[in-house]
C-alpha cells in the first residue's frame, strides 16, 4: 500500500512523514514472508524490540548532535548549557521543518546521573510559558508552566533514578526516570521589538546548575567537540542506517543508565530471547539469523504504518492530528511514531498541532486559488493559552510575503463579522485593504497549514475530547 504524504507536527523538532511502504500490517506477515530456515518468532521479537527502543536511541543521537559544540550557538549548546532562541525564523530559515512564530525556545540537555540539576525560573509576570521535561524514552515526566504551576518564581531539582539526598529549602524535587533529561521550554512572544526585549530579559534570568553549585557563582564548562559525530545527516536518517547489531548494542548500553519502566517487564522478558536484557551488554550471539539485515527497515515501516492503522491518528475535515502524545504507557508503536515525526511532543493538555494538506473536498491546496476558513460565532479555537494558524510551503518552511506574516492569530487584531463569526483568508494576493488584517499570505503554488492549540480548554468544548471540531478550509471564487 502507499501511505499518503502526510505530516503530523507535534512539537519540538517536526519532520515530514511521507513515505511509500509495502503492505506491513502484522497479520500480513506469515511463514512465506521469511526465507526458509528463519525463525518467525525471533523475527517478530526483534522487530518489536527495535520499535520499543526507537525513542531512546533517537533521543541519544539527537543529544549527540545538539550538544556537540564548544559553546551555545543557534539551536545547539553543550550539555548543561541553556540555549535561548532570541527571535522567530524568517522565510530564509531552513534548519528545522515547520518552525513556529509563537514561542521562543529555552532548552537544554543535561545528565542527572551523577547529581541533580537545579532549574531556577524567574517571575514570568503572567506570561504564558511551559517547560516540558522529557526523559530518555521521550515521556514528558514533568511540565511546570502557567497551566500547571503558575507564573511566579519557581525552583526545581531534577533528580536521577533512585537518587536520595537533601534539597535546599524552597526547591521542589522532580524525579526523572532516566539519567538523560531534555528541557524543551517555550515562552509565548508576539514578535514585536518590545515583546522580544521582555522575553529576552526573562530568558536571561533562567538558571540551570548542578546541585553542588546551587547558590554559588557558576559558569558551565565549555563543550568538547567530537569530530566523529555526523553533524550533517538528519538524526532520523542516522538512526535508521544503523545495522540491527549496532542498534541493539547501543540500546542495551543506553538502558543501563536510562532504565525501562516497571510496566515494560513483559516486553523485556520476550526481548531476552534475542540477547537484549536491561542492564547488560547486548548478546549478539542470540540473534544470528538470515533476516538480521532486514530488521531496521521492516520495523521502521511498521512504525510509519501507524498513520493508516492507529485509531489515535485522527483525520477530521482535512486536519490530521493526534492527542496521544507526551505520555505513552506501553503503546510502543505510538511512542515510536511520535518520535519519528515529532520528537519533543507536548502532552495534549499543553498543545495539539492539527495539520492540513487538503481542502474540504480533499484537493491539494494551490496558492493561485483563494480559500477561507470560517469560525462560527463562539467557535474559534477553544484554548486557555493561545491559538494560531501557520502557513508553510510544500517543504514545510515559511513563505516570503509582503507582510512578512507567517502565522495569524488574535494578536493580529482580527476583524470579526457583524454576526460574530471570524473568517481567515488564505491566498497569494491581497483580499483587499479592508480584509488584510485577516489575511495569511500563501505561496503561488502548493502550501500546507498548521493550527497550533496551546492549552486546549479543559472544561469547555475541546479538541481533546472531540466536543470541538476544526472547520474545513473551503475554496472560494
Amino acid at each position: 500500500m502507499n501511505i499518503t504524504r502526510r505530516t503530523l507536527t507535534l512539537g519540538g523538532f517536526s519532520l515530514l512523514a511521507g513515505t511509500s511502504v509495502a503492505s506491513l500490517a502484522r497479520a500480513d506477515f506469515g511463514e512465506g514472508a521469511l526465507r526458509a530456515g528463519e525463525d518467525l518468532e525471533n523475527f517478530w521479537i526483534a522487530t518489536d524490540a527495535y520499535i520499543y527502543g526507537y525513542p531512546l536511541v533517537t533521543m541519544e543521537m539527537t543529544r549527540r548532535v545538539m550538544t556537540n559544540v564548544a559553546e551555545v550557538k543557534g539551536t545547539r549548546g553543550p550539555m548543561g548549557h541553556i540555549i535561548k532562541l532570541r527571535q522567530y525564523p524568517d522565510a530564509s530559515f531552513r534548519d528545522v521543518t515547520a518552525p513556529n512564530a509563537d514561542t521562543l525556545y529555552t532548552t537544554s540537555f543535561f545528565d542527572v546521573g551523577k547529581e541533580p540539576y537545579v532549574l531556577s525560573v524567574p517571575d514570568m509576570k503572567g506570561r504564558y510559558f511551559l517547560l516540558p521535561m522529557l526523559d530518555g524514552w521521550t515521556n514528558v515526566f514533568q511540565v511546570p508552566g502557567k497551566r500547571t504551576t503558575g507564573t511566579g518564581p519557581q525552583t526545581y531539582a531534577i533528580t536521577g533514578p533512585g537518587w536520595s539526598g537533601t534539597l535546599p529549602e524552597g526547591v521542589t524535587q522532580y524525579e526523572s526516570p532516566t539519567n538523560i533529561v531534555w528541557l524543551l521550554g517555550r515562552i509565548y512572544c508576539t514578535g514585536t521589538p518590545e515583546d522580544y526585549a521582555e522575553v529576552h530579559a526573562l530568558q536571561d534570568e533562567f538558571k540551570l546548575v548542578p546541585l553542588s553549585a546551587y547558590g554559588k557563582d557558576y559558569t558551565p564548562p565549555p563543550g568538547k567537540v567530537d569530530p566523529s559525530i555526523d553533524m550533517k545527516t538528519a538524526v532520523r536518517d542516522q538512526v535508521n542506517r544503523l545495522t540491527a547489531a549496532e542498534y541493539f548494542t547501543l540500546l542495551a548500553e543506553l538502558m543501563k543508565t536510562n532504565p525501562p519502566s516497571i510496566a515494560d517487564a513483559p516486553a523485556l522478558e520476550r526481548f531476552g530471547r534475542i540477547g537484549l536484557v536491561a542492564g547488560q551488554d547486548f548478546d549478539a550471539s542470540k540473534l544470528k539469523a538470515d533476516f538480521l539485515d532486514r530488521i531496521p527497515t521492516i520495523a521502521f515501516d511498521r512504525i510509519m504504518l501507524q498513520f493508516k492503522v492507529n485509531s489515535e491518528v485522527k483525520d477530521i475535515n482535512g486536519w490530521a492530528f493526534t492527542t496521544k502524545t507526551g505520555l505513552y504507557g506501553t503503546d510502543y508503536l505510538m511512542r515510536a511514531l511520535v518520535t519519528a515525526i515529532g520528537l519533543g511532543a507536548n502532552r495534549p493538555q499543553d498543545a495539539v498541532y492539527p495539520t492540513s494538506e487538503k481542502d474540504a473536498h480533499h484537493r491539494s491546496y494551490d496558492g493561485r486559488k483563494n480559500y477561507v476558513i470560517h469560525f462560527a460565532k463562539g467557535q474559534t479555537p477553544p484554548t486557555s493559552g493561545f491559538w494560531s494558524l501557520t502557513m508553510y510551503d510544500e517543504n514545510f518552511f515559511f513563505v516570503a510575503n509582503p507582510l512578512n506574516r507567517y502565522s495569524i492569530s488574535p494578536r493580529q487584531d482580527l476583524k470579526y463579522k457583524a454576526d460574530g463569526s471570524l473568517e481567515l483568508y488564505l491566498q497569494n494576493s491581497s483580499p483587499g485593504a479592508d480584509k488584510e488584517s485577516n489575511w495569511l499570505p500563501a505561496p503561488a503554488g502548493k502550501f500546507y497549514l498548521m493550527l497550533r492549540l496551546y492549552w486546549p480548554n479543559e472544561n469547555d468544548p475541546s479538541i481533546i475530547d472531540g466536543t470541538w471540531t476544526i472547520p474545513a478550509v473551503e475554496e472560494v471564487s
